[in-house]
C-alpha cells in the first residue's frame, strides 16, 4: 500500500522534554485485564471438556473443518515436499546457525569437589514435553517454528508440540522438515488451555513457549504455573542509538519493526540534529512504496519516535530504563554500558531482521521492559539443572559446627540433630 509522506512524519523531540519521553515510555496498554476476563470461561471450558470444548472453539475462531486438530504427519511431509526449492534452502540455512547457537548455549553436567570429603556438582535434563505457540494472524512465521523447537531439540525434549490458528504450506512443511510431528490446528487461549491441561487428542506440555495475540497472552498469564511459560509478550519494540549513521539503514530497521503491527514501537535516540531530520525524512519516503505501509504508518505515527540526547550515555541510561526487545547499537564501545536488551545487533551490517530469521540467537524476546528481569528464549527454557551433593564424613565433620549453629538459631533442632546423630559414633 502507497502512503503519503506527507502524512506521516516521525516525532523528534529532544529529552528535555519529559512530557513527551513519559507518554511514549509509558507501557502501551494491552487490555490484558479485560483479556483475562474474556479467556477465562475458555480455559475452563477445555480444562472440563476436552477435545469437545477445543474442537468447537477451533471451528469457531480458527477455520477448523475436520472432527480433529491433530493435522497428520503425512500432511506435514507432503507440504515439505512441496516448499519451493529457495525456501527449503532457506531453511537449511536458518536451522544450521540457530543449531550451532542453541549448541553453543547448552549448559554441561559436571561435579568437582570442594574441599575434603565435599563433592558437588549439576546434572543438566531436559523438560519431557513442550508446547510451541506459532502465530497466524496478520503474517504466517514459520520462522517462529524453527526458533521455538530446534533449541528444544538441542536441549534433547523428548516430546515437542506445535500449534498454530491458521497452518499455511510454509509452516506446516517447516513443521515436516524439522520432524515435529505433534502439530494442531489450533489457536488462542484454547490452545493454550490444551497444551496446559492435556485433552484426548493434545498431549500436556510442561512449557508452553511462542509470542501470539493479546488472548494468548492473557492465557499463558492465568495458566502460569499450570505449565511453565516463557514469558507475557506485549507489542514488538526496537531501540536504535546512533550519533552517525546511513539514515536509509536506520529508517528501514525503524520499519521493518513497525509493520509487524499497529502497536509496535520504533525509537532512534541519536545526539545529532542531523541525522534525526534525514531520517524522518527517510522513514516518510521509504513508505511510499512499502506494501505494508498500512500497518507501519500507523505505528510509526502512534508509538515511535526520534529522541535527541544530549550525550550517548543519556542515549544509554533511556534505554536501560525502558529494557528494550530489540537494540541496535552503531557504536560497538557502548556494549558493555548496557544492561538491559532482549538482543543486541551491533554496528550498521547487523540488521534486526537478520536475527528474526537466521543469524542464530533466538528471535523470541521480551517485551515491555521484561528484558529487565530474563533474556530471550533460548535452550535453557527447555532444561533443568539439578544440583548433586555428596559428603564423605570427613566432610560432613569439617562443615558440622557452621550446620548445626544455623540450623539451632533457626530452632530447627531436627535439622541439627540429623547432623549430629552421623557424628556421635
Amino acid at each position: 500500500m502507497a502512503v503519503d509522506r506527507q502524512s506521516v512524519m516521525l516525532k523528534i523531540f529532544s529529552r528535555k522534554d519529559t512530557t513527551a519521553v513519559d507518554q511514549l515510555f509509558a507501557r502501551r496498554a494491552r487490555r490484558l485485564e479485560r483479556a483475562q476476563v474474556v479467556v477465562g470461561p475458555i480455559l475452563e471450558d477445555v480444562r472440563k471438556k476436552g477435545d469437545r470444548a477445543l474442537i468447537s472453539y477451533a471451528r469457531q475462531f480458527d477455520g477448523l473443518e475436520g472432527n480433529s486438530v491433530r493435522i497428520p504427519p503425512s500432511r506435514l511431509l507432503e507440504s515439505t515436499e512441496a516448499l519451493p526449492k529457495p525456501f527449503l534452502s532457506a531453511l537449511d540455512v536458518s536451522s544450521r546457525q540457530i543449531r550451532r547457537f542453541a549448541e553453543r548455549q547448552m549448559p554441561k553436567s559436571w561435579n568437582k569437589s570442594f574441599g575434603a570429603g565435599v563433592v558437588l556438582g549439576q546434572e543438566v535434563r531436559p523438560l519431557d514435553s513442550i508446547a510451541a505457540y506459532i502465530p497466524g494472524g496478520r503474517y504466517p512465521l514459520p520462522s517462529t517454528l524453527m526458533m521455538t523447537v530446534i533449541p528444544a531439540q538441542t536441549a534433547g525434549v523428548k516430546l515437542i508440540s506445535a500449534a498454530s490458528p491458521t497452518p499455511n504450506l510454509e509452516t506446516l512443511g517447516t513443521a515436516g522438515y524439522m520432524e515435529v510431528n505433534n502439530f494442531f490446528h489450533m489457536g488462542g487461549a484454547q490452545a493454550v488451555a490444551a497444551f496446559a491441561f492435556g485433552t484426548e487428542t493434545v498431549p500436556r506440555a510442561d512449557r508452553i513457549v511462542g509470542p501470539g495475540n493479546i488472548y494468548v497472552a492473557a492465557a499463558k498469564k492465568l495458566l502460569a504455573g499450570t505449565a511453565g511459560i516463557d514469558f507475557v509478550a506485549g507489542p514488538t519494540e526496537i531501540f536504535l542509538i546512533a550519533a552517525d549513521g546511513d539514515p536509509r539503514y536506520i529508517a528501514a530497521d525503524m520499519l521493518a519493526q513497525a509493520e509487524h503491527d499497529t502497536d509496535a514501537a520504533a525509537v532512534l535516540l541519536t545526539t545529532s540534529k542531523r541525522l534525526a531530520r534525514r531520517v524522518q525524512r527517510e522513514v516518510a519516503r521509504q513508505l511510499e512504496t512499502l506494501p505494508t505501509g498500512k500497518v507501519a504508518s500507523k505505528a510509526i505515527m502512534s508509538n515511535s519516535a526520534i529522541i535527541l540526547t544530549a550525550s550517548l550515555d543519556e542515549a544509554v541510561e533511556i534505554s536501560n530504563r525502558f529494557a528494550p526487545e530489540h537494540l541496535v547499537l552503531y557504536d560497538e564501545n557502548l556494549l558493555n554500558k548496557i544492561d538491559n536488551a532482549g538482543s543486541i545487533f551491533l554496528g550498521p551490517w547487523s540488521p534486526e531482521a537478520a536475527g528474526d530469521y537466521v543469524s542464530g540467537p533466538n528471535h523470541v524476546l521480551p517485551t515491555g521492559g521484561v528484558a529487565r528481569l530474563r533474556g530471550g528464549l533460548s535452550v535453557l527454557d527447555y532444561i533443568k539443572v539439578i544440583t548433586v551433593q555428596q559428603l564423605k564424613r570427613e566432610g560432613l565433620q569439617r562443615l558440622a559446627p557452621a550446620i548445626v549453629t544455623l540450623a539451632r538459631a533457626e530452632g530447627l533442632e531436627a535439622h541439627a540433630r540429623s547432623v549430629e546423630v552421623r557424628l556421635d559414633d
